[in-house]
């Protein structure tokens, strides 16, 4: 029997670590407890590649070496096991109450909502209409339309497969090749990785310790950025290799009108907003009614009343002086005292008063009390520092009056408003100059095209811009964002008449099978983790890696060079619950800040999804893809967009405010 080449490559790299294994056994010279955490890590990594279930793996490894690791001390097996047992039952209670996870179920559930409201089929068709005269239009449509609906569901899975329905067929039949078309789907799909809200960014921030609000924000911009670099490869692709993207023909391109904007008069290349004011005004008009004549005129000049409201809001805003808080009305402390005002302005302690309330007289020399030094004349010494008080307070008298003309002038009201900035009007001047181009290309099948993006595209960057913005900018937490979020796919099923007993049924069955495999991920990560805490793996690798000496930028390296081969074998739920609580340790030893280190890998984890042999988008679309589309094709198609990951990454690393600048500026 012929065996393909993945699983060659698969039992390649088994036997690799299996010898790396056996190498490390028999090279030393006396087995201690980290090394045997190193081999519950290779026997860990094997297993799962061999296909057994990865959250029970760890957990049965975890229980097996913690049983170990508590065995090979002075304890009895039967205090072993009972240690071993109290240690899974705490660590699964830990990732119980982490209320962070809470809003995996909830984000997953807005994702299969969305996906079953049919919105893609509109989105794609849109889209690829607005850039029907984008070089390589079609990739380019396919992927922005793979980052919106990535930001909207975060299921690559869902995206990949759908998109490979809708786009790929059309992308042959216009005479796409064949690996660009399939490198574009597979690609696009794995955005929802990276672009918020991201599953695999609250389960980083879950075992990192890293606020998941701040990874949102920081994740915004790189995620913009992957997008981008996919996007400019398409159309230099379509530049240089026409044969590969050619552009759409004018059938392709062609957009029908509705017949009561033909009875007035409108055609595909007309002025839309002068046709419709003069079918107001004139005869054409008899078989159209005006309430529909209005509102497509509303519709057509919805952007310009979106940037009125816009520009005036703004305008207030920046022309608003914020009041700054004074203090003049504090009084000092111990004003309005009850104490006798002369004795208070002494400052030092009241002088003792007789029965009749006058100071009472000092002991006489008949008493036998000798008179302090001084006391021979008349007068009564004054205590020390007297001198310095009473110039104090004369002082305080000959500034009374410029602090109390100060204080008027103070009382004064302040200006409420200001001049406008510079960049406000700069501002102000590129939006107008977009209104006017945007009104002076605006013909009908323009107007058609806006109303099907009105229809499709703005209903989901809606939602998109309630959940992500309430995160973003403090409104909510990631779990009240995640329920608006579920309550806006309910809405948008229901506006798109989805909304059947069938489809919730399905999206609830489906969300809680994909948060039980989190869960129980997380509870076997925290049980293995533990296990290989106890037998020192941890202590084990942190010595080897500082014993190396690396720099901060060779840490960097050689963490996301592992992090990337483990790509092959492994998906990033396994890298992250697995291999980043090795790696988060070692952070504060090289100054890097978890924050940005975060930001890398989820970069880094887009090869999980794109690397062979375990490719899983890879084989998401070849379940829905053409006969004739080969798998080989579609991997040898996702290679140039694994080098723009690589690419990606180097950026962020040598402009870290690319993830870091948005974070800085919103919360700290």
């Amino acid at each position: 029997m012929r065996i393909r080449k993945e699983l060659w490559f698969g039992f390649s790299l088994m036997a690799l670590i299996g010898a790396a294994a056996l190498t490390m056994v028999f090279s030393v010279d006396t087995m201690t407890n980290g090394h045997y955490g190193l081999l519950m890590l290779s026997l860990v990594v094997v297993a799962i590649m061999l296909g057994f279930p990865t959250a029970f793996t760890l957990m049965g490894m975890g229980m097996m070496f913690a049983f170990f690791a508590y065995h090979s001390g002075d304890q009895s097996a039967a205090g072993a096991m009972k240690q071993t047992l109290d240690l899974m039952v705490q660590r699964a209670f830990s990732v119980m109450g982490n209320d962070v996870l809470i809003s995996i179920p909830l984000f997953v559930f807005m994702g299969y909502l969305v996906e079953r409201a049919n919105l893609i089929d509109k989105l794609f068709r849109s889209l690829h209409l607005a850039l029907a005269r984008v070089p390589g239009s079609l990739g380019v449509a396919t992927l922005v339309t793979c980052a919106v609906f990535a930001t909207a569901t975060g299921i690559v899975g869902a995206v990949v497969t759908l998109m490979g329905l809708l786009a790929l067929p059309q992308m042959l039949r216009a005479g796409y090749d064949v690996r660009l078309s399939a490198g574009v789907i597979t690609a696009g799909g794995c955005l929802g990785i990276l672009i918020p809200p991201s599953v695999l960014l609250i389960v980083y921030g879950a075992t990192a310790g890293v606020s998941v609000v701040q990874l949102y924000a920081g994740a915004f911009f790189p995620g913009i950025m992957l997008a981008g670099l996919y996007i400019v490869y398409v159309i230099v692709m379509a530049k240089v290799k026409p044969n590969w993207a050619p552009p759409l023909t004018a059938a392709q391109r062609f957009v029908p009108l509705p017949a009561s904007l033909t009875a007035i008069g409108a055609t595909g290349d007309g002025w839309a907003v002068s046709r419709l004011i003069k079918a107001l005004n004139g005869k054409r008009n008899q078989d159209v009614s005006t309430r529909y004549l209005l509102g497509q005129l509303g519709i057509a000049l919805l952007p310009a009343i979106l940037f009125a409201a816009v520009a005036i809001a703004s305008y207030q805003s920046a022309t608003t002086v914020v009041p700054v808080e004074t203090y003049e009305e504090l009084q000092p402390m111990g004003a309005g005292s009850t104490v006798d005002e002369d004795s208070s302005s002494e400052g030092g302690l009241a002088e003792p008063k007789d029965e009749e309330g006058g100071l009472a007289e000092p002991p006489s020399e008949d008493e036998g009390v000798a008179e302090p030094p001084g006391a021979q004349s008349d007068a009564v010494a004054e205590p020390p520092g007297a001198d310095k008080e009473a110039a104090s307070t004369s002082a305080s008298g000959a500034v009374a009056e410029p602090a109390a003309a100060a204080a008027a002038e103070a009382a004064e009201p302040a200006a409420t408003t200001k001049p406008a900035s510079m960049s406000y009007w700069i501002g102000l001047a590129v939006g107008a100059l977009a209104m006017v181009i945007f009104y002076a290309i605006l013909s009908f099948t323009r107007l058609e095209v806006f109303k099907m993006l009105l229809s499709s595209f703005f209903p989901l960057l809606v939602l998109i811009l309630a959940v992500l913005g309430s995160i973003v900018f403090g409104l909510a937490t990631p779990t009240e964002a995640a329920a608006v979020g579920a309550f806006g796919g309910f809405l948008l099923a229901a506006a798109y008449r989805q909304l059947t007993f069938g489809v919730i049924k399905e999206s609830v069955f489906l969300t809680a099978k994909t948060s039980a495999m989190v869960c129980w991920l997380f509870v076997g990560s925290a049980i293995f983790s533990a296990a290989f805490a106890l037998l020192g793996g941890q202590e084990l690798v942190e010595q080897w890696v500082l014993g190396m000496n690396l720099t901060k930028t060779e840490f960097l390296i050689l963490s996301q060079v592992l992090i990337f081969i483990l790509g092959w074998p492994l998906e990033w739920t396994e890298i992250i619950v697995i291999f980043m609580p090795i790696f988060i340790p070692l952070l504060d030893n090289f100054g890097v800040d978890p924050l940005f280190f975060g930001l890398l890998v989820a970069l880094n984890l887009q090869t999980a999804f794109l690397s062979p042999p375990v490719a899983m988008s890879a084989f998401y679309l070849k379940g829905v893809a053409p006969k004739h589309v080969t798998l080989n094709q579609i991997f040898a198609g996702m290679l140039p967009f694994m080098g723009i990951q690589i690419l990606a990454i180097v950026l962020l690393y040598q402009f870290p405010a690319i993830g870091l600048w948005l974070p800085q500026v919103l919360y700290r």
